[in-house]
């Protein structure tokens, strides 16, 4: 996998995706990340890549040139290199909100070209006949696109084939299969009086897999419920949904307690 990040400030990176799992993988040579300082692509003397809005108005734009003359020298390198050229993403508050379905799909392509933005954002021209899409981390902003960026690249970087130590870890994360992940615990099996559930002692695996399923549905009740897709749900689960409502994410888990010494015995 392949991201060409466009910066003003080629610095930042690699930054924290040099690290953990994410730096292990650009050492490996499963990703590469290759910067480009945007103003390469901007004239001399002061390679300015930003000019006052049109109409007026506070902050300062991108202008169009230097942006467009950065993507598609990448874009012809890689071609030059026999390589697909992928779609040219602009981390922007406006754009869609970033989403495991998204990262899984941009994981897929084996490039992407990362545009970081600046200042008041960039030439309306760029994001018409430029940018294949727009990506947002989130509803706030941020002074520019470099920190999105490596939240892309990390969340992407994760899924790839041999990324992690133990490929699983992926598949049961949260989002994965619509809902958040479910909890867990390591030892001590006691910790202050707090004891870790007995079920995840007991050896039985299918009972295991049954109270993490509920486990992480019942978390999604109450942090996620936007998250709960119904019709993914089977009629125990459902079930299981609607005593929630009733009675609270909470209530019912001594229930549940003697459900988990039942199905043990």
């Amino acid at each position: 996998m392949r991201f060409d990040v466009i910066t003003i400030f080629p610095d930042m990176f690699p930054g924290p995706v040099g690290e953990g799992v994410i730096g292990k993988a650009i050492d490996r040579g499963l990703v590469r990340l290759c910067v480009h300082d945007l103003r390469r692509w901007a004239d001399p003397p002061h390679y300015k890549v930003d000019d006052e809005p049109f109409g007026g108005g506070a902050g300062m734009v991108f202008t169009p040139q230097p942006v467009f003359d950065a993507v598609e020298s990448v874009r012809r390198e890689l071609q030059q290199q026999g390589s697909q050229p992928g779609p040219v993403v602009l981390m922007s508050p406006q754009g869609r909100r970033l989403s495991h379905g998204s990262v899984q799909r941009l994981a897929q392509t084996g490039q992407i070209t990362l545009i970081c933005g600046r200042y008041e954002g960039v030439d309306e021209r760029i994001r018409a006949h430029l940018v294949d899409e727009e990506i947002s981390i989130g509803d706030f902003v941020l002074s520019g696109g470099e920190l999105p960026a490596m939240v892309l690249i990390e969340a992407a970087t994760r899924l790839l084939p041999e990324a992690l130590g133990d490929p699983a870890s992926a598949r049961q994360d949260s989002f994965v299969e619509g809902l958040l992940d479910h909890p867990h615990y390591t030892r001590p099996a006691e910790f202050r009086g707090w004891q870790v559930p007995e079920v995840l002692r007991s050896g039985n695996h299918a009972a295991i897999r049954a109270w993490r399923r509920r486990e992480a549905l019942r978390n999604t009740f109450r942090k996620r419920p936007d998250l709960i897709d119904l019709g993914s749900l089977d009629d125990e689960e459902r079930a299981f949904l609607k005593r929630l409502e009733k009675c609270g994410p909470d209530k019912d888990k001594e229930s549940d307690r003697d459900a988990d010494e039942t199905a043990l015995k």
